[in-house]
C-alpha cells in the first residue's frame, strides 16, 4: 500500500469556523434593518470567491430596507460583528488531528480560496503556522476553487504527489477542486454547506474528531 504523502486542509469551515461568524455578521445588519438572509441563498456562495462580497450584500440590503447603511458603513459594521464573533480556537478535532499527523511525520499544507491577508494571520493566531509546510491562498493562483490550482500548488510547494495525498474540505466547490487535483478527499460538511453536493468525496464525516491517522491511510 502506498504511503500517505500529505494532508492538505481547506481553511474556512475546516480549520476555523469562520463561516458562521461571516454569515452572522451580515445577518445581524439585515435583521437590524428589518430584512433577512436565508441559509439557502447564503450557502450557494460558500467555497467560491467573488470580488465585492460586502458591497453585494450591502446593495441587496439597500434594495430591501430604507434604513440600510451606505456601503462603507455596512462594511465597517460587518467587520466589527465578525471580529466579535470569530472563534479563538480551531474546529472540533482539528488540533488533535494535526498533532497526530505531526507525530507521524506526515506533511501538511493549507489550500484556501480566501486571500492571504485573511488566511495567514488567522492560521498564526491559532498557533498552527509551524504545522504547515505551505499555505496557498486564492490570490496566489490563476484560478480559484472549484479549479484545482490551490491544491496542485500546495502539493508542489511541499513536494508531494497529489494522487497520494488527502484533502479535507467542507464545500461542494472545494471537493470538486481537490478531486480535480487527483487527491483523495474527506468532506466535513459545515452546517451552512449541508445543501452542497459532496458525494464525490471519498469519505464524509461529521467532524475532524472522527478522523484518525489509520483511517486516512486507508483512503490511499
Amino acid at each position: 500500500m502506498p504511503r500517505l504523502a500529505a494532508v492538505v486542509f481547506d481553511f474556512d469551515g475546516i480549520i476555523l469556523d469562520s463561516e458562521t461568524p461571516e454569515f452572522e455578521s451580515h445577518r445581524r445588519i439585515h435583521a437590524r434593518c428589518g430584512a433577512s438572509i436565508t441559509i439557502e441563498e447564503w450557502c450557494d456562495q460558500i467555497g467560491v470567491w467573488t470580488e465585492g462580497h460586502d458591497e453585494r450584500w450591502s446593495a441587496r440590503l439597500r434594495e430591501r430596507s430604507t434604513t440600510a447603511p451606505d456601503s462603507a458603513a455596512y462594511r465597517e459594521e460587518r467587520l466589527r460583528n465578525f471580529r466579535e464573533l470569530v472563534p479563538r480556537d480551531p474546529m472540533r478535532g482539528i488540533r488533535d488531528l494535526i498533532d497526530a499527523l505531526t507525530m507521524a511525520g506526515i506533511p501538511m499544507a493549507v489550500a484556501s480560496t480566501s486571500p492571504a491577508r485573511w488566511v495567514v494571520p488567522a492560521v498564526e493566531s491559532l498557533g498552527l503556522r509551524s504545522a504547515f509546510g505551505a499555505i496557498v491562498t486564492g490570490d496566489e493562483v490563476a484560478n480559484r476553487k472549484p479549479a484545482p490550482d490551490v491544491y496542485l500548488e500546495a502539493a508542489r510547494r511541499i513536494d508531494v504527489d497529489p494522487t497520494r495525498s488527502i484533502a479535507i474540505e467542507d464545500s461542494g466547490p472545494g471537493v470538486t477542486a481537490a478531486k480535480a487535483a487527483g487527491m483523495k478527499t474527506v468532506a466535513i460538511p459545515h452546517w451552512l454547506t449541508e445543501r452542497h453536493d459532496v458525494s464525490a468525496a471519498d469519505l464524509c464525516v461529521a467532524h475532524a474528531g472522527e478522523l484518525t491517522l489509520a483511517r486516512l491511510i486507508e483512503l490511499v
